[in-house]
């Protein structure tokens, strides 16, 4: 066997064989070949796991005193993966496999089902090692070199998924003692039932090569699935799930083609950007719009002296000036909403939360039966969740108090605190 090539076994196992012969005698145990072979198998199982603990011992300690010092977060990862425990768990079984032979004589029954059986166990633990080795692999590529965050794992899955395919296949091969490709041919048959079977790890693995591909998302990522619950952060992307927390916390978990074959919507323009929008529009009654006069425009001005530049510039134009910049004054001098609408745009030129580099708008929408919508369009200089609500907040605080000084009305459904307060009225008529 190869492995009694690679290990020189023979004068060890000759030496044990002297050696149980010795103490049967000392014991007084009858010399019959059924009691030495289970005393020899006995014998080289426990020689065979203190050496593999030894070794595993021993490189964990010269690991942990050389790497542990230079680099304790490499010693963490080696720890976390359990990669050298799993890569020593190969020696046992390969001593046993170089000494057990020599406990039989001829062809015995007994002696080819433990071969096979530590046959199939080393092939498992060299597919554990080599999975705990790429497994580090890719931790550590992750940590290091994945800047973008890119969902990886998903290749990782799919390259440890082929390898478990393949030691399955080597496995079987090795118990009913035939030759892998004879296998593989065979498997042809059964293609259309692993398709089925795997029908969601290969969509995931497509699924996932298209968004690393594309860069359309990465861990740390804010996203939103309008077809699903999933509104929040990106915390795991793997072979056949997206792993989203939302903001209460909760754990939704979608499949990776569910983002492919749909849409969703990635808000990391709007984090890289540093900036975020606000686009949302107050009702206006149109009975409260009228028109300016001199004396109120300078009543406004003397109240408001952000006004001030903008109206003399207009009234020494003569007529409205309409500039096609992202951030300028949008508004008239004819009506009080004009007028309103130039002073909020002074007002958020002026608003130190506010990005001037970016579009401001202060516009009027199409009119409803409630009013005319008043729509301010800007965006904050932060894309901090917190602060931006503060920052949206305070501005429309501020456009519900200083609305009725321009004599504007905002639009607001009747309650029941109108009706009775109409009542009251109406009694005290």
């Amino acid at each position: 066997m190869l492995i009694a090539e690679i290990i020189p076994s023979h004068k060890v196992a000759q030496w044990l064989l002297v050696h149980i012969h010795r103490l049967l005698d000392i014991v007084g145990l009858e010399k019959d070949k059924m009691t030495e072979e289970i005393i020899y198998v006995a014998i080289i199982v426990v020689t065979a796991m203190l050496l593999g603990w030894l070794l595993s011992y021993g490189i964990r300690l010269l690991i942990r005193k050389i790497v542990d010092v230079r680099s304790p977060q490499l010693a963490a990862d080696l720890k976390e993966k359990h990669v050298l425990i799993r890569c020593c768990r190969i020696v046992p079984p390969l001593v046993i496999l170089a000494l057990l032979p020599f406990a039989f004589t001829g062809d015995s029954v007994l002696n080819t089902i433990i071969i096979r059986a530590l046959l199939v166990y080393i092939s498992v633990t060299v597919c554990m090692a080599i999975c705990s080795v790429l497994s580090f692999a890719w931790l550590r590529f992750d940590k290091e070199r994945n800047t973008k965050n890119l969902p990886i794992r998903g290749i990782l899955d799919t390259v440890i998924g082929i390898l478990w395919v393949i030691t399955a296949i080597i496995c079987v091969a090795i118990i009913v003692d035939k030759s892998p490709a004879a296998l593989l041919t065979g498997l042809g048959a059964f293609a259309a039932v692993l398709m089925l079977v795997f029908k969601d790890s290969i969509l995931g693995l497509v699924a996932g090569l298209q968004l690393s591909q594309n860069d359309m998302l990465r861990v740390g990522d804010w996203i939103v699935v309008p077809s699903t619950i999933a509104n929040g952060i990106v915390i795991d992307v793997s072979l056949t799930a997206v792993k989203v927390q939302n903001w209460d916390n909760t754990i939704v978990t979608l499949p990776p083609y569910t983002l492919i074959s749909g849409s969703f919507q990635n808000w990391r323009g709007m984090s890289d950007s540093g900036v975020r929008q606000i686009a949302r529009s107050i009702l206006v009654d149109i009975y409260s719009v009228t028109q300016t006069t001199p004396d109120f425009i300078k009543k406004m001005v003397a109240q408001f002296p952000e006004l001030k530049t903008y109206v003399d510039k207009v009234q020494a134009a003569g007529h409205p000036i309409f500039d096609p910049g992202l951030a300028t004054v949008n508004g008239t001098v004819d009506t009080n909403l004009g007028l309103y609408r130039a002073y909020l745009c002074e007002w958020l030129l002026g608003h130190p939360s506010i990005s001037s580099n970016r579009q401001i708008l202060v516009r009027l929408m199409a009119p409803t039966d409630n009013g005319i919508p008043l729509q301010i369009w800007c965006f904050t200089s932060t894309t901090a969740w917190t602060a931006y609500e503060a920052i949206q907040s305070a501005l429309f605080e501020h456009i519900a108090v200083t609305a009725p000084v321009f004599g504007l009305q905002i639009y607001n459904d009747t309650s029941g605190a109108d009706v009775l307060t109409i009542d009251t009225r109406k009694i005290g008529d």
